[in-house]
């Protein structure tokens, strides 16, 4: 048996072979893998060497799975600071410094005490400097603008921002199902 510090998460796509997530990446524990696997809820497309074993049976963990029903993704994003975060690739939106998160948060473009609404038509990510700086002051009152125009983005522009973003752990049997519908260079 597996000891408790050994960890062999799977990769979770839907029936259509693409991510649930990819930020986060959808990953199940070996256990949640093993359970689905006994009952016939997914298909196993690459496998770990390390084997488990019951009285009865061996069983090489699943490092690839497939559900066999397909999960239709939300159309509109929950309205979360994580996902205008993500959409806004982690960057202030008005020095266009990358930062993690614990260094960021949000600014309304219309300040709330000048009727801005928390939306995310009116909401963008900004380092504390430039949150501190525009304060409750209008975008041109100081000419601090937004690097795009703030809008509710679509599951699909989010999957495709969360890509830029790799785990720490990427297994090797991944790869393949992570990237496959990336452009190509010439």
């Amino acid at each position: 048996m597996l000891s408790d510090s050994q960890h062999f998460p799977a990769l979770v796509l839907n029936a259509d072979f693409r991510p649930l997530s990819y930020f986060p990446l959808s990953l199940w524990s070996w256990q949640d893998a093993i359970k689905a696997v006994w009952l016939d809820r997914v298909s196993v497309l690459s496998e770990y060497d390390e084997i488990v074993h019951s009285p009865s049976h061996e069983v090489r963990l699943p490092s690839v799975i497939a559900l066999k029903d397909y999960i239709q993704t939300a159309r509109r994003p929950a309205f979360t600071r994580f996902n205008v975060f993500l959409r806004d690739n982690f960057s202030c939106q008005y020095c266009n410094t990358r930062l993690p998160t614990h260094e960021l948060t949000f600014d309304h473009v219309i300040p709330r005490s000048k009727g801005g609404r928390t939306t995310w038509e009116n909401v963008v990510t900004a380092c504390s400097p430039c949150n501190l700086l525009k304060g409750s002051y209008m975008p041109h009152e100081l000419r601090m603008y937004p690097s795009r125009t703030p809008q509710q983005p679509s599951s699909w522009l989010l999957q495709d921002n969360g890509r830029s973003f790799p785990p720490n752990y990427l297994h090797e049997s991944w790869r393949d199902y992570l990237y496959w519908d990336s452009e190509l260079e010439n």
